[in-house]
């Protein structure tokens, strides 16, 4: 799912467009057992309720494409009889309704998952009708042919909320609050089917981590059966080994810092598209070859490729570039420029010491302190 997918669908989980018809949930202790389920009708809960669930749904649709929402797709084998795919299709196929069904889910949920406390298993059935669109782009709400039945789950921690006093307004005083145990925004989720060129792709989920370097590989593997990728930590560190080892001894300065702007301009060309910008193999060695790196260190980059990252890895460009900084670092210094103007830092040999040389063209502040740039050291450096 690309960003116009995602905000299409979060789109309706409004109070007047809602497509939520049921909700269901299990409250399972630190020793994984089930204290209590519940399944409701969704519209017919009060305001103050049905808006908190909404919050937490539309949060599990939430995030950057890439690092907390990832775009899975099933293996062959998931989708086979008795494969994880069957039981989400079993799920959607019932609409909730089937109270066997939920429990072989939550089930495989408590004994897969690993939690140290207590959490929340939600799960929303919901159905858009998904409007047709004229020649112009226009939705026509009166010429729709499709409509998109899904189910959103997440698995929210409830925690106790922290001691306080609070004021008791029917005994008029102040007192000790009792422990109250409160749901927090979900740690995971998925929505599932995805919803590819505004249809529903069985195939596929779109999967919710709110901290993406810990991508739940339980969770996954258990409950999703899909491939996780590398987290986008994982991503970084993985092409900054490739970029390393492809150049060897010619991996200097000019030469990163040339992939750097050449990447950040890929980047920036693709920014209005709906979908990220992907860099596979090809896409990586084709982006060396424009920085200037020379044919005989590109000899040997598909096997180093696949060596480091895998035969099929991709990289997402805005997890192993960084947009908002370049960054040069030395033992006890740390320079950070514009990365629309790296061109103001070169590399030079003063005095027969290898030196950072950063160009002020504009003036320069020192915690806070404007300085001026005496003559003297002017002199000295064009020496």
């Amino acid at each position: 799912m690309n960003k116009k997918e995602i905000a299409e669908i979060k789109k309706q989980y409004t109070q007047q467009k809602c497509p939520i018809s049921r909700i269901c949930g299990c409250y399972v202790d630190g020793e994984k057992t089930k204290k209590t389920q519940f399944r409701e009708a969704f519209l017919s809960l009060p305001e103050e309720v049905f808006f908190k669930y909404l919050n937490i749904f539309r949060k599990t649709l939430s995030g950057t494409i890439g690092k907390n929402l990832l775009n899975m797709e099933f293996p062959l084998s998931a989708e086979n009889e008795g494969g994880t795919q069957e039981l989400l299709m079993k799920l959607k196929y019932t609409a909730l309704q089937d109270d066997g069904v939920l429990e072989e889910f939550y089930d495989k949920i408590i004994e897969s998952y690993y939690y140290a406390g207590n959490y929340l298993i939600l799960l929303a059935y919901g159905v858009y009708d998904i409007p047709g669109k004229a020649s112009d782009n226009l939705e026509m709400y009166d010429a729709s042919d499709e409509v998109y039945e899904h189910m959103i789950c997440c698995v929210c921690p409830v925690n106790p909320a922290k001691p306080c006093l609070s004021y008791n307004e029917r005994e008029n005083c102040f007192s000790s609050r009792l422990q109250e145990w409160l749901v927090e925004m979900p740690l995971i989720g998925f929505l599932f089917p995805a919803f590819h060129d505004r249809s529903a792709d069985v195939h596929s989920l779109l999967y919710y981590n709110q901290k993406p370097e810990m991508p739940c590989s339980d969770f996954v593997d258990g409950i999703l059966g899909c491939t996780l990728p590398l987290t986008a930590g994982g991503q970084k560190e993985t092409f900054q080994t490739l970029v390393q080892e492809t150049l060897g001894e010619n991996c200097d300065y000019e030469m990163v810092r040339t992939i750097h702007d050449n990447l950040n301009e890929m980047i920036e060309e693709q920014k209005e598209e709906p979908s990220p910008l992907i860099l596979e193999k090809e896409d990586v060695k084709r982006l060396f070859a424009a920085s200037g790196v020379s044919g005989e260190k590109l000899e040997q980059f598909d096997d180093r490729f696949e060596e480091t990252a895998g035969e099929r890895a991709s990289f997402v460009a805005e997890n192993v570039a960084n947009t908002r900084k370049f960054e040069i670092k030395a033992r006890d210094i740390v320079v950070q420029v514009n990365p629309a103007r790296a061109d103001l830092v070169e590399t030079a040999v003063i005095d027969g010491r290898r030196c950072l040389v950063i160009e002020l063209t504009e003036d320069v502040e020192v915690n806070g302190i404007s300085i001026v740039q005496s003559e003297k050291s002017t002199a000295s450096l064009q020496d």
